[in-house]
């Protein structure tokens, strides 16, 4: 579910929705990696739940997301590299689960 916004040439918008799937959810160390990545980026990166939206580059407001597993995000970023910052952060969340173990009843690919 990928879209892609042009308002203007530099101004790239990007969305995706990502899946927490690791066991403990979205705590401080998978937080602190989210930042880490999306700190890289020079667009501006947004990260919303059904309550809130949070700056995906603020360890303390990823935090306050307290996203367990199964909780649905919305990534989105603004900005020259704005594809290439989401595709980063997806593949972080749903691809590497932040490194961390899944639920044993997910099966491994």
């Amino acid at each position: 579910m990928m879209q892609t916004e042009q308002d203007s040439p530099q101004k790239v918008v990007c969305e995706a929705l990502v899946q927490i799937k690791n066991a403990e959810g979205l705590h401080m160390r998978p937080a602190m990696q989210f930042v880490d990545i999306a700190s890289k980026f020079d667009c501006d990166i947004t990260v919303s739940n059904d309550q809130n939206t949070v700056d995906g580059k603020s360890i303390m407001q990823m935090s306050m997301l307290a996203a367990t597993c199964g909780t649905k995000l919305k990534i989105k970023a603004e900005g020259a590299d704005a594809q290439e910052a989401v595709d980063a952060l997806r593949g972080l969340v749903e691809e590497k689960h932040f490194d961390e173990p899944t639920p044993s009843n997910q099966k491994k690919r």
